[in-house]
């Protein structure tokens, strides 16, 4: 390869922000995941507390 070849990938390569893009998906996936992770730990309690009342109200044996 000649010296005019090599800058020209290069800075090509420089250029292209394809790369770019994936990356900036993948990070908003992982905070969409995290996000929904910790609303599933924060719900997780008071819809356990639900289900002992409904089952409670009901005096069913499942409970």
């Amino acid at each position: 390869m000649k010296v005019q070849q090599i800058k020209t990938s290069i800075v090509k390569f420089i250029d292209d922000e394809d790369g770019l893009t994936i990356v900036e998906y993948a990070v908003a996936g992982g905070l969409i995941t995290v996000a929904v992770a910790a609303m599933f730990v924060l719900l997780g309690g008071a819809v356990n507390d639900r289900i002992t009342a409904l089952c409670a109200a009901v005096k069913g044996a499942a409970c």
